[in-house]
């Protein structure tokens, strides 16, 4: 009628319609929750060292090294399984923030603090260059080469 709240036909469908949206509220948000459960991420490092895989939480579920870290320098073996993580990570926080975008939006506050904590837990920012890299040498298959800063 009129919107007044003493009209109790309007008040009703006032509450069906806010209970309407609350249910898909929680249903979005369950469909959220149970796809970004879901993600794992692979990522590998440019020259072919590691590759590793991350479940939803960016813990690591997987490392995979190659022969040729038996030619490279400890440390630049160990800066090019963090690069990649951190680069796998930096994936998973976009996928993850798609996953928000589609189920949940990004207008209601919910949504935003949903991502503000996604991208606090799992961005790392740009992942950093190797320290090292290698390329094919005559003599004795690789040299490595460390003129790349350090990060």
């Amino acid at each position: 009628m009129d919107g007044n709240i003493l009209d109790p036909d309007g008040a009703r469908e006032r509450l069906a319609a806010w209970k309407g949206r609350i249910d898909k509220l929680a249903a979005d948000t369950q469909t959220m929750s149970d796809r970004l459960q879901e993600v794992r991420v692979t990522a590998s490092d440019p020259n072919g060292l590691a590759e590793v895989t991350i479940d939803s939480t960016g813990a690591l579920v997987g490392l995979q090294l190659t022969s040729r870290i038996q030619r490279m320098a400890p440390d630049a073996v160990a800066q090019a399984i963090m690069a990649t993580l951190g680069d796998a990570k930096n994936k998973l926080a976009d996928q993850s923030q798609a996953i928000i975008a589609d189920t949940v939006g990004t207008e209601s506050p919910a949504a935003r603090a949903i991502a503000d904590s996604v991208e606090r837990h799992l961005r790392t920012g740009p992942a950093p260059e190797p320290a090292a890299s290698y390329a094919e040498d005559d003599d004795e298959g690789y040299e490595i080469n460390t003129h790349r800063e350090r990060w």
